[in-house]
């Protein structure tokens, strides 16, 4: 009967020190590089924030100034501006200016003549 071959047993090894020492390196230079990206990655993702918080100020900056061109708009239409003067007592060339006081005293005696029906 022919005799079977020899197989070869596996045994575990230690590697040698070239592959450990490659091993070591390599995840040296990975840390490294970690280590490079870390800080400008981290100022892109707050310069990024900085950016989206400034955009949504820029439009609500944006919209007020629209608003407030308008209200101005308004303001100095000829209308508003007349009805301003009026308030502050001023009259159009040609008219004539009117005071009339005791306004309060006849609104009180209109008052005391509709509580007795009508009669002074």
């Amino acid at each position: 009967m022919p005799r079977a071959a020899k197989r070869p047993t596996k045994r575990t090894r230690r590697p040698p020190a070239t592959t450990l020492l490659r091993r070591w390196g390599v995840v040296a230079v990975v840390a490294i590089v970690a280590y490079l990206y870390y800080h400008p990655l981290r100022t892109y993702l707050s310069t990024r924030g900085e950016l989206a918080r400034s955009k949504t100020e820029v439009a609500q900056l944006t919209a007020s100034k629209r608003d407030l061109q308008q209200r101005l708009a308004i303001a100095s239409s000829p209308d508003a501006l007349a009805r301003e003067a009026r308030q502050l007592g001023y009259v159009r060339p040609g008219e004539h200016l009117y005071i009339v006081k005791g306004i309060q005293a006849w609104l009180a005696h209109q008052a005391t003549i509709v509580e007795r029906g009508g009669r002074p």
